[in-house]
């Protein structure tokens, strides 16, 4: 089968476009992030993903690389959790209180100061994500948002934003990912040594 000339050249744009975000990127608030986790880890303290949409898929799959993925030994992964995983609790709170609610309220019973709390979101702005962040500052629990675009609203609101500028909603979703996995690798490195 002959592949298509014009799909290459798309295909070369959007990686051309992925690198230029890599390259230009500032690791700073990743690297904040990393010390966070680690001090998650260490302390017992819960870390708490959450997400709309694509993003809300990314804060599953990264809430299972850390649980299990980063452990050298069965029982030494992270206390996590995805509060976009559980159906039944989303479609509840959605319906009785409103989708803004949906992770605010599911934080404000499971969540304890000292905790930390990763936000997913492309533009910044989901009212449910903000809200979560809201709820995370009145609880004492740390904050980090993984954003795209200007970074919206919530670039202000938490305590270590992770602002890659591309107005490309997959590129965005892929910078989700390429953070935790970075963060991933790392953290199986610098392990906290078992007890």
């Amino acid at each position: 089968m002959k592949t298509s000339h014009l799909s290459i050249e798309s295909f070369r744009g959007y990686a051309s476009r992925m690198q230029e975000v890599l390259s230009r990127s500032d690791w700073d608030g990743v690297a904040q992030l990393g010390q966070a986790m680690r001090e998650c880890w260490i302390t017992g303290h819960q870390v708490f993903f959450c997400g709309n949409g694509g993003s809300a898929g990314n804060a599953i799959h990264l809430a299972n690389d850390y649980l299990y993925g980063i452990a050298k030994r069965t029982g030494g992964g992270m206390r996590v959790s995805s509060l976009s995983a559980n159906a039944a609790v989303i479609t509840c709170l959605a319906n009785d209180v409103g989708y803004d609610s949906i992770y605010s309220e599911q934080l404000a019973v499971q969540a304890q100061p000292g905790d930390l709390l990763i936000v997913l979101s492309g533009s910044g702005n989901s009212p449910n994500i903000l809200k979560v962040l809201e709820q995370a500052k009145v609880m004492g629990v740390t904050s980090c948002a993984i954003l795209g675009y200007t970074g919206g609203k919530a670039k202000a609101l938490a305590d270590i934003p992770i602002h890659f500028d591309v107005n490309d909603m997959q590129i965005a979703e892929d910078m989700q990912l390429v953070v935790g996995h970075m963060l991933m690798q790392w953290l199986y490195e610098n392990q906290p040594v078992a007890k």
